[in-house]
C-alpha cells in the first residue's frame, strides 16, 4: 500500500517497469549485499578463516532480512552498511562474527552496485531490440512510400516513410553497438580493501591466496573486476553508463521530437495511438495530444541531466576516495534507467500503433513537390538545349503565381502551367514533364537503403 502522507518518487510507481523497480530496490539491494558477504565468507572458509558451521549459520540466514531494523540501527551509526552487518550478525548468532573480515564498504556495495547495473543494462538491451524490431516492420512497410522531406521545417525533396524510420533506427542500432561495448567493459570493484591495495586481504592470506580468494568470489558473483582500484571502483565506468542512456535518450528524444511535429495540424502525417477513453485536455475535449512523445522529450531532458552527474562524480573524486557521490548516486543511477525503460516502452507502444495518414502524406506531397521539381526541368532543359538564366526565370515566374494561389486556397496548380508553358514544351515534351513532376521518380536509393536497415535489424535476437 503506497503511503500518500510522505513523499514518493514518480519512479515508484508512474514511469519505468516492475522489473526495473525490483532490480533497484531497497529489498533486492540488501540480498545482494547479504551475497556478497557470503561467498566472502565462503571463500575464507577454504582457507580457514571462517568455520563451516559459521559458513552453515551465515548460508542460513542469508535472506532473514529485516529492513526495518537495519533503518533502526542506523539512525545510530549513521552508516549504511555497518548497520546491515549489525542486523546481519543478530540473526547469524554462530556466524557473525566473520562477516565483513577484511572488507571495506565498498568492497560489497560497488560490487552489488555492478550486479544491479549489469541487469539493468540486460532490460534496456531487451527493449532496444524489441524497439528495433518494430521499427523494422514499419520501415519494410513504407519502404516505398514517398512523402515530403523537410529541411528547415520547409519542404525540400521526396523522401519514403520507411526511409525516414530507417533513420531512427539507424540511431538506435548505433546505441545498440555501444550498450554492447559497455557490457565488455563493465566490471566491479572486486575484493580489494579499504584503499584499493588489498592489504587486509594479503595480512590475512598473504599475496596468492588473497588473489585467489578475490577470483573466487567474483566468480561466484557472475562479474568481473577491475586489475586497479582505489576504496571505490573508478566511477569512469558510471560515465560511461550514463553516456550510453543519454546516447538512447537522445535517439528516442529525435524520434518523438520530429512525431511531434508531423502530428501537428499544419503537418498531420503521423500520428500516435490515442485510447478510445483517452483525453486530450481537461477544457478542450477535441484535442488529441501526442502525450508519450512529448513524455519522451520530457524524460530525455531528466537522462541527458543526470548522466552529466556521473561525469562530475568522477572527474571530482579526490586521490583514493571522497564521498561526494555517494548521495547522488542513490537518486541518480536509479532514475536514469528507470527513465530509459519507460522511454522505451513508450516508444514501442508508439511504432506499434502508429497511425500513418497515407492521404494526408499524398496531398502534401502534392502540394509542395512540385516545387522542388522545378530544378530537375531547369537541369532536362539546359541538357537540351535551353538557356539556364531564362529557364530559371521563367520557373521562378510560375513559382510565384503558384504560392499566390495556394495563399487563396486552391490547390497546386503547377503541373498545368509548366505542362502548358511555350518555352518549356520548346525542349521537353508532356511524356517527360509528366515524368520529372513525378515525385517517385526523386527518391533515389531511399527504398533500397531503408530494406539494408530492416537486413541488420533481422538479424538481431530479441
Amino acid at each position: 500500500m503506497k503511503d500518500f502522507k510522505n513523499y514518493t518518487s514518480v519512479f515508484s510507481w508512474r514511469y519505468g517497469s516492475e522489473q526495473m523497480r525490483m532490480i533497484w530496490s531497497e529489498e533486492n539491494k540488501y540480498k545482494i549485499w547479504r551475497k556478497v558477504w557470503v561467498e566472502l565468507a565462503r571463500a575464507q572458509s577454504k582457507e580457514g578463516l571462517v568455520g563451516k558451521e559459521e559458513l552453515a549459520d551465515l548460508e542460513k540466514n542469508q535472506d532473514n532480512i529485516s529492513i526495518d531494523r537495519i533503518w533502526e540501527i542506523e539512525k545510530d551509526t549513521r552508516h549504511d552498511v555497518v548497520a546491515a552487518i549489525k542486523e546481519f550478525a543478530e540473526k547469524a548468532k554462530i556466524g557473525g562474527g566473520k562477516i565483513h573480515l577484511g572488507a571495506t564498504s565498498m568492497d560489497i556495495n560497488d560490487n552489488a552496485e555492478t550486479i544491479r547495473i549489469s541487469e539493468s543494462l540486460g532490460i534496456v538491451k531487451t527493449k532496444l531490440v524489441n524497439l528495433l524490431k518494430t521499427f523494422g516492420k514499419k520501415i519494410e512497410k513504407y519502404a516505398d512510400l514517398t512523402c515530403m522531406g523537410y529541411t528547415h521545417l520547409q519542404a525540400a525533396e521526396p523522401t519514403t516513410l520507411g526511409y525516414r524510420f530507417a533513420f531512427y533506427a539507424q540511431d538506435l542500432l548505433i546505441d545498440l553497438e555501444q550498450l554492447k561495448f559497455v557490457e565488455n567493459n563493465l566490471k566491479a570493484k572486486g575484493m580489494k580493501g579499504a584503499v584499493g591495495t588489498s592489504a587486509s586481504y594479503v595480512s590475512l592470506l598473504g599475496f596468492e591466496k588473497a588473489e585467489e580468494m578475490e577470483e573466487m568470489v567474483m566468480d561466484r558473483l557472475g562479474i568481473n573486476e577491475v586489475d586497479i582500484a582505489n576504496q571505490t571502483i573508478t566511477r569512469k565506468i558510471d560515465l560511461l553508463v550514463g553516456n550510453l542512456l543519454a546516447s538512447i535518450a537522445q535517439s528516442l528524444n529525435k524520434f518523438a521530437f520530429d512525431l511531434r511535429i508531423m502530428q501537428s495540424a499544419n503537418f498531420g502525417e503521423l500520428q500516435e495511438p490515442f485510447g478510445e477513453k483517452q483525453v486530450g485536455s481537461s477544457a478542450m475535449p477535441f484535442k488529441r495530444n501526442p502525450i508519450k512523445a512529448e513524455q519522451i522529450c520530457s524524460l530525455s531532458r531528466l537522462v541527458v541531466n543526470l548522466s552529466r552527474i556521473f561525469w562530475d562524480n568522477a572527474a571530482n573524486m579526490l586521490l583514493e576516495r571522497t564521498l561526494d557521490d555517494s548521495a547522488n548516486r542513490r537518486v541518480a543511477i536509479p532514475e536514469i534507467f528507470l527513465s530509459i525503460d519507460e522511454m522505451l516502452t513508450s516508444a514501442t507502444n508508439i511504432v506499434e500503433g502508429l497511425m500513418i495518414n497515407e492521404q494526408v502524406i499524398a496531398k502534401n506531397l502534392a502540394s509542395f513537390w512540385m516545387f522542388s521539381a522545378s530544378e530537375l526541368i531547369i537541369v532536362e532543359s539546359v541538357k537540351k538545349g535551353a538557356d539556364r538564366q531564362k529557364m530559371h526565370e521563367e520557373l521562378r515566374e510560375i513559382s510565384m503565381r503558384v504560392w499566390e494561389d495556394m495563399h487563396q486556397g486552391s490547390s497546386n496548380p503547377m503541373e498545368d502551367l509548366v505542362e502548358s508553358n511555350t518555352l518549356i514544351r520548346k525542349y521537353l515534351t508532356s511524356e517527360e514533364i509528366l515524368k520529372l513532376l513525378d515525385a517517385k521518380n526523386h527518391i533515389g536509393n531511399a527504398k533500397e537503403k531503408a530494406l539494408t536497415i530492416v537486413k541488420e535489424i533481422d538479424k538481431l535476437k530479441a
